[in-house]
């Protein structure tokens, strides 16, 4: 592999040269993991930062790639970039092409491509540049280089990354200096998803900057030289196989190794900060047709919650979400009253932005706060952040979340689908990073009632109610605050005939309003006819619980948790805290018995709680379970105790025989 050496050229940008011993251990390395059955595998992932006094950062990625199965050639056929043109720029430095057969093929950088990225729902002007390599083969290496200007804001950025994007020359820089002048930070994934010899990352600062860092769920090697008067940090991996997920585990920052730095002392200073950049903007100035709407919403209303209450509903109602460019300063500035009162249109900061607006216009101390929905927010102040939310000062001088996006038609004000999460307030005191409390189960219950009875031809005819607050609400309701009113009836009936195809409908008591979700809890009574329900054999019938026949499974996203494993490595989430109650009462035909003695559970932990009974009363079979979720994020330690929960609440949904 002598022509391996071309291909390790770009390490010396981020490493100082190395001994022939280290070149031969280097290239050995490379070799064994080539022999690994996989259809690509990395040599050398590296990236070098120079970090100016202004805080722009000027990029080199280096990757060195082989192809070993036509399903790995494929899939690398072109090699494409993302970047935002408002704030970065992007290029190919040279790809070169090392085929198997000993031949080199530089390609022409010239004929790379830069175009509009595809966009759903945000439309900020994003761009990708892509180079078509062409057809590969197995044993064919690529070796490119990017480089890059710029930065990228992490608030609403798709990957959650830090870093930034590049300049050909001649571009003006003053774009590419960071909003919050003279600060760098990065966060850099050291997970793959093929086989990496070795990932590098290194960056260089002036000596006057100071940088906190740490490296997470995982090791690497690390140093720091002082090189040409700046500071050099270096960290590398070796052999970094690609990361092996479990169903339902937390988000790859949460688990996956990751290199985190800042030159940020505190979130305190990042709080001032996003704090002043939009007081200096203006993005909540009073609007008089916007003050107009709130004196209407707000008559009446006699406390604070019920002042805060209907405003947040208001806005997350009639705000739609769609993201149009303001140009410079779209991700961190929130566009003003007027124009997000006018448009009715924005995306996340938007959409809290009018809710701040009003909530101001009201009387109220508001002010943005940046979160990051998915994963966690770690101390090292790197901002981590894809999303916008407001807080709002209470009476009693406490700042309370509120999340008109994820709360339409919602009977809350903070989406418990967020519980667990961090959150920064803008506010002008400053503050330290926050994270939102769990939501307790009882505050998204869903209950499921039956009273039924079973003919002796095997027809369970009966009413079932079903009832749900909070997150539960919001699913079970979603047909009649998003649906049309002509497609109530069918969407009820789907439900029934998850349960039998055979199913028929009767009758159905939405409540007087389903859709006015701020009056009360929904409750939704069915009347219903199953024939052949029940499996009916000589003197012998079989059938399932109906409370416990995927019925209303969309609520219940547990029941698709994959149980059967026994450990956990990474920690686990669902989607929310809930408590699950069901009962139901089936009148068997006279004669009838069940065959066991029932059954009964009681077991209560820091996870999950669950009791449950089968048994006979008089001609009745009678079931009753009660499953409590504590959480929506969990340790691994926690696994066992919701899965034997979770377990125990399953085993309800097997067959019943009933003899005379």
């Amino acid at each position: 592999m002598k022509r391996f050496f071309a291909v390790l050229s770009c390490v010396l940008l981020v490493s100082a040269a190395l001994s022939a011993q280290a070149w031969r251990q280097y290239e050995t390395a490379a070799a064994d993991l080539a022999c690994q059955n996989a259809d690509c595998v990395v040599l050398l992932d590296s990236t070098s930062v120079s970090v100016e006094p202004t805080g722009q950062g000027t990029f080199a990625v280096c990757r060195a790639f082989k192809v070993q199965t036509g399903k790995g050639a494929l899939a690398n056929r072109t090699i494409r970039y993302d970047y935002d043109p408002l704030t970065a720029f992007a290029e190919f430095k040279y790809v070169t092409v090392y085929r198997a057969d000993g031949s080199v093929e530089h390609l022409d950088v010239s004929g790379a491509l830069d175009y509009a990225a595809p966009a759903r729902m945000i439309y900020w002007g994003a761009r990708q540049i892509m180079m078509e390599v062409g057809a590969l083969g197995p044993g064919d290496i690529v070796e490119y280089e990017i480089a890059k200007k710029g930065f990228t804001y992490a608030l609403l950025a798709s990957d959650g990354a830090g870093g930034g994007a590049v300049a050909a020359g001649g571009e003006e820089d003053s774009r590419f200096i960071p909003p919050m002048r003279g600060q760098f930070y990065d966060i850099v994934p050291f997970w793959c998803a093929d086989p990496t010899v070795r990932k590098v990352y290194m960056v260089s600062f002036p000596m006057e900057k100071d940088v906190q860092f740490q490296f997470y769920q995982g090791e690497s090697t690390s140093s720091m030289r002082f090189e040409n008067g700046r500071k050099v940090y270096k960290f590398a991996v070796d052999d970094v196989m690609p990361f092996d997920r479990e169903p339902d585990m937390v988000d790859l920052f949460d688990a996956a190794p990751k290199l985190m730095l800042s030159t940020t002392p505190e979130w305190r200073d990042k709080s001032l900060w996003f704090n002043k950049v939009n007081e200096d903007y203006g993005s909540f100035e009073a609007y008089a047709p916007a003050q107009k709407k709130v004196d209407e919403l707000i008559r009446g209303k006699k406390t604070e919650m019920e002042k805060i209450a209907v405003l947040t509903h208001w806005v997350a109602d009639n705000i739609r979400y769609a993201g149009i460019t303001m140009g410079k300063g779209e991700g961190y500035t929130l566009h003003n009253t007027e124009m997000n009162y006018t448009d009715r249109c924005g995306v996340c900061k938007d959409i809290a932005g009018t809710l701040i607006s009003f909530l101001r216009m009201a009387g109220f101390e508001a002010y943005p706060a940046m979160t990051m929905a998915g994963s966690r927010v770690e101390s090292i102040p790197a901002d981590h952040f894809n999303h916008c939310v407001a807080v709002v000062k209470l009476s009693d001088g406490t700042y309370i979340p509120l999340d008109p996006t994820w709360v339409p038609f919602c009977r809350e004000l903070w989406s418990s689908a967020e519980q667990q999460q961090n959150y920064l307030p803008g506010i002008p005191e400053g503050s330290d990073l926050c994270v939102t409390p769990v939501s307790a189960p009882e505050n998204h219950y869903l209950r499921i009632k039956s009273e039924s009875r079973l003919a002796a031809d095997g027809t369970l005819k009966g009413t079932l109610t079903v009832s749900a607050e909070g997150q539960s609400d919001l699913r079970v309701r979603r047909i009649f605050t998003t649906g049309f009113q002509s497609e109530w009836y069918n969407a009820m009936e789907r439900e029934l005939l998850n349960v039998s195809p055979k199913a028929r409908l009767l009758d159905v008591d939405y409540g007087r309003d389903p859709k006015n979700y701020q009056a009360a809890p929904i409750e939704i009574v069915f009347r219903y006819e199953i024939p052949d329900y029940a499996l009916v054999g000589d003197g012998v019938m079989l059938f399932r619980p109906l409370v416990m026949n995927n019925l209303y499974n969309s609520v219940r996203s547990y029941m698709r948790m994959d149980t059967s494993l026994e450990h956990r490595k990474y920690g686990f989430k669902d989607a929310c805290s809930r408590l699950v109650e069901l009962d139901e009462r089936i009148s068997l035909p006279e004669g009838f018995v069940m065959v066991s003695d029932g059954r009964s559970d009681d077991m209560c932990g820091s996870a999950a709680d669950f009791s449950g009974s089968l048994l006979q009363e008089g001609r009745d079979v009678v079931l009753h379970g009660s499953l409590a979720l504590k959480k929506r994020v969990y340790e691994p330690s926690d696994w066992d105790g919701f899965r034997d929960a979770v377990n125990a609440h399953k085993a309800y949904s097997e067959y019943v025989v009933v003899k005379k």
